[in-house]
């Protein structure tokens, strides 16, 4: 009896110490009197995630409450107390000026038992630095060039097959087209490959691409939990990629390795890039630093990364500036002045060059990438406290603390755009832009960890683009969903299911 009474009174002790330590981790803002909402157990300020909420919406929703409330307030990343930084002087300071503080993101990776989680993306500290490194020299201007006849051949395909719609129906489902087009880009560009999703829109290719950008083991409570516990989960051997998508493309890989390594075939392609990183690595960075040599895991993971940070991007990209054209034919009207002029100026050949001068259109591009932010925000981790200036006492980022810069809200600030929710390409006419501060603005990121793909995602979208408007119109139809509906899946912001569908007229 006296056993039973003990133990009982142990567990009891047990069970109350550790929901005293759980009610201090989740008061941790509430102590140090920061704005903050109350988090969810086990999704923090996600909560939402499980019942249909997008993530995008859920970051919007506390920036909404709280971005006057300081330069930073409180905000939970899954289990974790972070700051969510709103000041765009705090912001370019972590981004850029004191980056070497902020250099990690903080995603969780087990390269040993997940070999397509070990992207560069993922990565930190030294391994980040000696990738990033390695991988660079593929995303010049000059490489760029060499790979821009093959995307402009895709992007011929891309007009045949909306001709070959509008034999039916002038009614076009756009953003699958879209999505096609960029995966044979990817395929093509970065792992060797016909794909050919345009001609076949159920390609093993692109199936298991898309699954590979919504589907994770576990669902958002396996990627809380290895968010949340990321050494915990390498120790259990836990994997991010489901089984299905690394088998194919690990596979798929492999096998191109091996083909064009026994066959000596040189493509120009970021395929050819990897292995000779993996055969004759560079030695040496930029700055003399001494660089290892990239494994076939390491090489398969940055082709993937490819795909995962190109094909969707794009994709959705690509159709929302199609869906604001149509909406706005005025403006498509002077884009397509604009790339007429262009053209003639080139005697109607369409080159790497010429994207240089279609400033207008670019100016659509970041209007659209405003408005549809493809990625909701930029994630950092603190490597050491960092008291934030002009106000120390009373916000400190502490060492290992998550940081979540909101780009999308900042986007959609009246205080930075007058009337954030109208598409207005003037928002970024030089004068505009001239007066404005750059971190109010960044599709592809800011700093030393921005987008390494930059030049490839714009060349990617400008090459489709100027593609379809030189031989279409594109308008809303009664099917145009307006205002525009988004997909509740994934991180990366999508059209829903009902997709973009336009009416299309051959000029």
């Amino acid at each position: 009896m006296l056993f039973i009474t003990l133990f009982i009174a142990a567990f009891a002790i047990l069970v109350g110490y550790v929901v005293t330590k759980i009610r201090e981790h989740y008061n941790y803002w509430k102590r140090r009197n920061v704005a903050h909402d109350p988090p969810h157990w086990m999704l923090g300020n996600f909560k939402g995630l499980t019942e249909n909420r997008s993530i995008a919406e859920c970051v919007q929703t506390v920036y909404d409450k709280y971005k006057n409330t300081g330069p930073c307030f409180g905000f939970y990343w899954f289990t974790k107390p972070s700051a969510m930084v709103v000041d765009p002087q705090l912001i370019k300071q972590i981004l850029i000026k004191d980056f070497a503080k902020f250099s990690d993101r903080g995603m969780f990776h087990n390269p040993e038992d997940d070999p397509l989680s070990g992207q560069l993306f993922n990565l930190d500290g030294p391994k980040w630095k000696n990738m990033r490194a390695q991988l660079s020299p593929a995303f010049t201007s000059g490489k760029m060039k060499l790979i821009f006849p093959l995307m402009e051949k895709l992007g011929q395909e891309v007009v045949r097959v909306f001709e070959e719609n509008l034999t039916n129906t002038d009614i076009i489902e756009v953003a699958d087209i879209m999505a096609r087009f960029t995966s044979d880009v990817i395929g093509s560009c970065a792992f060797g490959i016909e794909t050919n999703s345009l001609k076949n829109p159920k390609s093993e290719f692109r199936t298991m691409g898309r699954r590979a950008m919504v589907e994770y083991r576990g669902g958002v409570l396996g990627v809380a939990f290895r968010l949340n516990f990321p050494q915990l989960a390498r120790r259990w051997h836990l994997k991010e990629t489901i089984p299905e998508v690394e088998k194919y493309f690990m596979g798929l890989i492999r096998d191109t390795v091996n083909y064009r390594e026994e066959n000596n075939i040189r493509c120009n392609d970021f395929m050819d890039m990897l292995i000779a990183l993996k055969n004759n690595p560079l030695t040496k960075s930029e700055n003399g630093e001494e660089l290892t040599k990239l494994s076939f895991g390491e090489i398969a993971a940055q082709a993937f990364l490819f795909l995962l940070a190109g094909y969707e991007t794009s994709a959705s990209s690509l159709a929302f500036i199609l869906y604001e054209l149509a909406c706005h034919e005025d403006f498509q009207e002077k884009v397509r002045k604009e790339i007429s002029e262009v053209l003639d100026k080139h005697k109607q050949q369409f080159s790497y060059e010429c994207m240089k001068e279609m400033t207008y259109l670019e100016q659509v591009m970041n209007e659209t990438l405003r408005i549809h932010s493809i990625a909701p925000f930029l994630n950092r981790v603190a490597l050491e406290d960092f008291p934030v200036p002009n106000h120390p006492a009373e916000f400190i980022i502490k060492k290992g603390m998550p940081v979540i810069i909101p780009t999308a809200a900042l986007q959609r600030d009246e205080r930075y755009f007058s009337q954030p929710d109208v598409f207005n390409p003037e928002n970024f006419s030089p004068a505009n832009m001239a007066e404005r501060d750059s971190v109010l603005h960044m599709p592809f990121g800011d700093g030393p960890r921005n987008c390494i793909g930059l030049r490839f995602g714009k060349m990617q979208i400008i090459v489709g683009l100027v593609l379809l408007l030189r031989n279409f119109k594109f308008s809303v139809c009664s099917e145009t969903p307006v205002p525009m509906v988004y997909s509740k899946e994934g991180i990366i912001l999508c059209p829903g299911k009902q997709g973009i569908p336009l009416k299309v007229e051959k000029i």
